[in-house]
């Protein structure tokens, strides 16, 4: 038996408490990056309408920031009315009609923890989150002695996981 005052003792104690406080964590943001995956799809996303009055004669770039529709086009002009991929615009009015797509409520909360930035109190949480699997994989190497079997046979898993991500990314 390991003594109490152990490297290895110590890492296992706080390798396993960290592992079941974050469980909760790591399936919210494996959901979230799941439904990410499709993200330029209409996979799970609810159509929604929408009717706005603009300024009149906004070109294709002022109209996209507008509605805040990206690279917004132009796709046929028929008298003052200006269609694009996802309405109509009336450059005399000012009227906009057109259907924007997200996902539900949740699923868009969960999502935008993958997209948060350093403006977002989220960031905090995903530092957090960063900094515990990068202790997670250093603590691993901890679990056992460097001369048993597992552990040997554990940088071997860990070479093959790296080999697979780097053919992953170059392949």
């Amino acid at each position: 038996m390991q003594s109490a005052t152990s490297i290895h003792f110590k890492m296992r104690i706080i390798h396993r408490y960290l592992g079941f406080f974050l469980a909760g964590v790591m399936l919210v943001y494996a959901v979230s990056g799941i439904v990410l995956i499709f993200r330029d799809t209409d996979f799970l996303k609810q159509s929604k309408v929408k009717e706005e009055q603009l300024a009149p004669k906004l070109t294709a770039e002022d109209l996209g920031k507008a509605i805040k529709v990206k690279g917004l086009t132009i796709t046929a002009t028929e008298g003052d009315v200006q269609s694009f991929k996802a309405g109509s615009y009336n450059s005399q009015t000012g009227e906009v009609k057109y259907t924007v797509k997200k996902l539900p409520f949740i699923l868009d909360k969960l999502t935008h923890l993958h997209k948060a930035d350093t403006n977002d109190p989220l960031y905090y949480l995903n530092i957090f989150f960063g900094v515990s699997l990068l202790f997670f994989v250093v603590s691993a190497f901890y679990m056992y002695k460097p001369k048993t079997t597992i552990f040997k046979n554990g940088i071997y898993y860990t070479i093959a996981g790296v080999v697979l991500i780097l053919i992953m990314l170059f392949v």
